[in-house]
C-alpha cells in the first residue's frame, strides 16, 4: 500500500459498528489540514490546479499542467454576494496563468453555462489562449461575448462533435463524450496525458429521456474504465441528495397544468441557458395557442443561437415583437423573461419594481418561476416574488410545484459515473465543502480507498501519478477578482473595503485651508453622511476644529525644512498627520464604528511676504 502523504488534505472514512443493527457503515471524519508549503513537483507529473469552483458555486476554472504545458478546462464566473457593493461579476485570481502564459496550449470548454464560460473574455484581456475547443452552442455564445469585449482576435474558436478527439501541445489529447445536463450540447471530457487518463465529468446528470434526444454516451466511459482511468474529477453539486435526479421531461406535466389554469397573461422565468426548459415552454405555448414575447437580452441571444443550431424547433410566427404586447389578448400572451434569480437589472426584477418601460404587472397575471434559487440568491428571489404578489399577480413557485429539476446528478448518478470509470484516484470538484466531503464518502463506498482521494481548496496543486499517488504538492494564488458595473475595471481589495465602509458606517469629510505660515485660514468644514452619532454636526465641527488646530500647532515643525535658502513645507506629510489626528478623534467618539474619512487640505500663500516652497506630489510651487 502506498504510504500516506501528511501534507494531503483528505476526506477520510472509517467504519464502526452500528449498535442497532450490527452493520458496518461508513463514517465521515474531518479532512486533514493540508500543509500548504509548496514542494518541488517533477515536470513529468500531472498537476491539477482548480482556480475556482471549490467551496463555492461558480467560477469553475481548472488548470492541467505536465511537461511545462498547460491547458484550461472551462473558465467561468460567479455572482457577487450582498457585501460586494457595485460588483457585477466575480472571477478567479488568474495570477498563475498570467505568470505562465507561455505554457498555455489551449482551452477545453465542456458546455455553455456562465459559470463555465463567463470569465473567458475577461481573461483574454490579460493573456492569450491559442485555441479554444467546445460544443457548437457554447462556442456560438462565447463568440458573441468575445466580440462584445473586443478580444475576438486573441484566440481561435473551434467547434467539436461527440467523440471528437483534439490534441493540445505534445502532452494532451482530449475526447469529448456526450453527457446530459440542463443545457444542450454538454460534454464530459477524457484527457489522455503521459501520466495516464483523467476523466473530467463537467456538469452532468443521468437523464434517460433527454429533451433533445441526445443520450449519455455510457459506452465511451465504460471503454475508458476498461482501459484504466488514473483519476476521476467529478461534479459534486448534488452529492448530498439521495437517489437519482429526475429527468428534465418530468416537469412538463406540471408546467402544462400551470399553463392550462392561467386565465390571463402568463409570465414564465427560467435560466436563459436552460435550453431544454425553454424548448418545453415554447412547445407548451404552441399547445395552448399563446404568442411568445421574449424579454431579456440573454434570453433573446440563447434562443436565437439555439434555433439556428437546431436545438430549439418552433415556427417563426410563434414569436411576437414586444411592442405589440398590449394589443394581444391576455389569454393569448406568454412572456418569457429572465430574472429567475432576482438579479437587480434582470427584466423580471424591473417588472416587479415597476421600472420596466413596456411591461406592467396586472391583477390576474400568472407568473411561473421555473427555477430554484441558487445559494445566495434566495432573499433576492423572495423579495421579487413578494413585490409581484403585492401587485395582484398569482405567482407559482417552490420545489413542491415540480416546475424545476436540477441539472446535476444525485448520489446514484454519481455512483454510476464511478462504476463506469473505475478510477484509481478521485478528486471531487464543483461544490461547497460539505458537498465535496459527501462525494468523497460516496466514492469510498464504491471502493476507492480513502488514501486515493483528496478534498482540496481553490489554488491547491494536486499532483497525481502512479508512483506517488495523489497528493497536495503546494499552492498557487487563489483569490478573487471583482468586476464592477462598467464591466471593464477590476475592483481592488482597497476599493471594495472602502465601499463596505461606506455602506456600513458612512463617510466623514473634512475640508481645511492652511497658509504657508501654518495657520488655519478658516475653521474646517465637516460633513457627515450615513454616520449614526449622538452629536450634532455643529458639535462635530467644533471637535474637529480643535483637533486640527492642535495638530497643526504640534506637527508644523515636523514638516518644515529650513536647511536651504527657502523654507520648504512638506504638505503631504502635514495632511497625513492631521488626517491621523482626525481619525483618532473619530475612533474615540465612535467606538466600534469605522466610517470612511476623507481629509482635504488646501495650502494657501500667506499674506505676509515669505519665501516658502510648497511641495506637492506632482510639482513644486514657490510662494513668495
Amino acid at each position: 500500500m502506498r504510504q500516506r502523504t501528511r501534507s494531503s488534505q483528505r476526506s477520510r472514512v472509517t467504519t464502526k459498528n452500528d449498535s442497532q443493527n450490527g452493520n458496518q457503515r461508513p463514517q465521515i471524519a474531518a479532512p486533514k489540514t493540508a500543509n500548504k508549503s509548496a514542494s518541488k513537483v517533477d515536470r513529468s507529473t500531472l498537476k491539477v490546479i482548480p482556480l475556482g469552483g471549490l467551496h463555492e458555486i461558480g467560477k469553475n476554472t481548472c488548470v492541467f499542467e505536465i511537461n511545462d504545458e498547460i491547458i484550461l478546462v472551462d473558465a467561468g464566473l460567479a455572482f457577487p454576494s450582498d457585501g460586494m457593493h457595485g460588483v457585477n461579476i466575480v472571477l478567479p485570481d488568474v495570477t498563475y496563468l498570467r505568470e505562465n502564459s507561455h505554457k498555455i496550449k489551449g482551452m477545453i470548454v465542456t458546455h455553455g453555462h456562465e459559470d463555465h464560460i463567463g470569465g473567458i473574455a475577461f481573461h483574454l484581456k490579460q493573456f492569450d489562449i491559442p485555441v479554444i475547443y467546445g460544443p457548437r452552442l457554447a462556442m456560438a455564445l462565447l463568440a458573441d461575448k468575445l466580440e462584445e469585449a473586443g478580444v475576438a482576435d486573441r484566440t481561435e474558436l473551434r467547434t467539436v462533435q461527440p467523440r471528437d478527439v483534439v490534441k493540445l501541445g505534445q502532452s494532451f489529447a482530449v475526447e469529448y463524450i456526450r453527457n446530459t445536463h440542463s443545457m444542450a450540447d454538454s460534454f464530459t471530457v477524457a484527457l489522455r496525458t503521459p501520466a495516464g487518463i483523467v476523466i473530467f465529468t463537467g456538469d452532468f446528470k443521468v437523464d434517460h429521456t433527454p429533451v433533445d434526444g441526445e443520450y449519455f454516451d455510457f459506452a465511451r466511459l465504460a471503454a475508458y474504465g476498461e482501459e484504466g482511468v488514473l483519476c476521476l474529477i467529478s461534479d459534486s453539486t448534488n452529492s448530498e441528495v439521495p437517489g437519482h435526479t429526475p429527468s428534465e421531461r418530468s416537469v412538463f406535466p406540471n408546467l402544462d397544468r400551470a399553463f392550462s389554469e392561467a386565465p390571463g397573461r402568463l409570465m414564465v422565468t427560467t435560466f436563459a441557458s436552460s435550453v431544454h426548459r425553454v424548448n418545453m415552454l415554447l412547445e407548451l405555448a404552441q399547445k395552448h395557442k399563446r404568442s411568445v414575447f421574449v424579454v431579456g437580452r440573454s434570453m433573446l441571444n440563447v434562443i436565437a443561437h439555439a434555433r439556428s443550431l437546431g436545438y430549439i424547433k418552433c415556427p417563426d410566427d410563434l414569436f411576437k415583437p414586444l411592442n405589440t404586447l398590449n394589443s394581444c389578448p391576455d389569454e393569448k400572451a406568454m412572456i418569457l423573461t429572465t430574472g429567475s434569480q432576482g438579479e437587480p437589472m434582470a427584466a423580471l426584477t424591473r417588472i416587479s419594481n415597476g421600472s420596466h418601460r413596456q411591461i406592467k404587472v396586472r391583477s390576474g397575471d400568472t407568473i411561473i418561476f421555473s427555477a430554484n434559487p441558487i445559494p445566495g440568491n434566495t432573499i433576492a428571489v423572495v423579495n421579487t416574488i413578494d413585490r409581484l404578489m403585492a401587485q395582484g399577480a398569482n405567482v407559482i413557485y417552490g420545489k413542491r410545484r415540480g416546475l424545476h429539476v436540477s441539472g446535476h446528478g444525485a448520489q446514484e448518478d454519481q455512483k454510476l459515473m464511478l462504476a463506469l470509470t473505475r478510477p484509481k484516484y478521485f478528486l471531487p470538484v464543483h461544490g461547497e465543502h460539505r458537498m465535496l466531503v459527501k462525494h468523497a464518502a460516496t466514492a469510498q463506498s464504491m471502493g476507492v480507498p480513502e488514501e486515493n482521494m483528496v478534498v482540496i481548496q481553490n489554488g491547491d496543486i494536486v499532483a497525481v501519478d502512479n508512483q506517488q499517488g495523489i497528493r497536495i504538492a503546494g499552492k498557487v494564488s487563489s483569490g478573487i477578482e471583482l468586476v464592477d458595473s462598467s464591466r471593464n475595471g477590476i475592483v481592488g481589495r482597497t476599493v471594495l473595503k472602502e465601499r463596505q465602509q461606506l455602506a456600513e458606517d458612512g463617510i466623514i469629510t473634512v475640508s481645511t485651508t492652511v497658509d504657508t505660515n501654518g495657520k488655519l485660514l478658516a475653521p474646517p468644514m465637516v460633513h457627515l453622511r450615513g454616520v449614526v452619532t449622538k452629536h450634532s454636526e455643529a458639535d462635530w465641527n467644533e471637535k474637529i476644529n480643535r483637533v486640527v488646530a492642535s495638530g497643526l500647532r504640534s506637527r508644523w515643525n515636523e514638516v518644515i525644512d529650513t536647511s536651504g535658502d527657502q523654507k520648504t513645507v512638506r504638505w503631504d506629510g502635514l495632511r497625513s498627520r492631521l488626517e491621523e489626528e482626525v481619525r483618532h478623534c473619530v475612533r474615540r467618539e465612535l467606538p466600534k464604528r469605522y466610517p470612511l474619512i476623507i481629509f482635504l487640505m488646501q495650502p494657501i500663500k500667506a499674506e505676509a511676504p515669505t519665501a516658502t516652497t510648497i511641495e506637492t506630489p506632482k510639482k513644486r510651487v514657490v510662494a513668495v
